[in-house]
């Protein structure tokens, strides 16, 4: 199985783009809590990605060794960006990731005091933003920055998750994170949705119309 690599970033290196900042983005399928996005910018060429996959690809435990490693570098350099199910209910949940990419993009650049010159998104859409766009399909398996970008912003929204259990223990979402399973839409339906729930998502929806 081949894993992501920096193949396509110093590729646009070569053409003269210094900033280039991978984007993925976890928590569309969900039906409760934020959508997350996460934005990269490795400043390292010689980054060694060894056993660095798509966050979904990894167990539990290697996702938050690597998370816990890219935490501690100082040339993996990142921005975060948040979109509340509130958000998602009122702009739907594919203008809110798009939101989420923006708001992680302009997260980084701030941190850093850049202007990225060049962005690769996972996908096949574009954001509103004044910066040069490539769109990969399943970029998180194949651009080292998307797929740093995926492991990160999946850790933290797992983690938003979690705090929230403390809130709302009846609907589990310490071990459901918020998708669909069988156990959390039975808990919606005995308890009816909480305050984090995505009111415009299926079966969500039909529990409270």
């Amino acid at each position: 199985m081949k894993h992501p690599n920096f193949n396509e970033e110093k590729r646009l290196k070569r053409k003269g783009y210094k900033f280039i900042i991978g984007l993925d983005e976890v928590g569309r399928g969900c039906l409760a809590g934020p959508v997350l996005a996460a934005a990269v910018y490795i400043t390292n060429n010689k980054f060694k990605d060894k056993g660095i996959k798509d966050s979904k690809k990894l167990s539990f435990r290697k996702r938050e060794q690597i998370y816990n490693d890219l935490m501690a570098r100082s040339d993996v350099k990142w921005g975060i960006g948040r979109v509340s199910e509130k958000i998602i209910d009122k702009i739907n949940i594919f203008e809110a990731a798009k939101l989420a990419m923006k708001k992680a993009v302009l997260d980084l650049e701030r941190k850093m005091n850049i202007k990225s010159d060049f962005l690769i998104l996972d996908g096949n859409f574009k954001i509103g933003i004044d910066t040069l766009q490539k769109s990969i399909i399943k970029a998180d398996e194949k651009v080292l920055s998307c797929a740093l970008a995926s492991i990160i912003a999946k850790v933290k929204r797992d983690r938003i998750m979690s705090n929230y259990h403390n809130r709302y223990p009846d609907y589990l979402f310490n071990r459901n994170k918020g998708y669909g399973t069988k156990v959390h839409i039975k808990q919606i339906k005995n308890n009816g949705p909480c305050f984090i729930h995505r009111k415009t998502f299926f079966p969500v929806k039909e529990m409270i119309e």
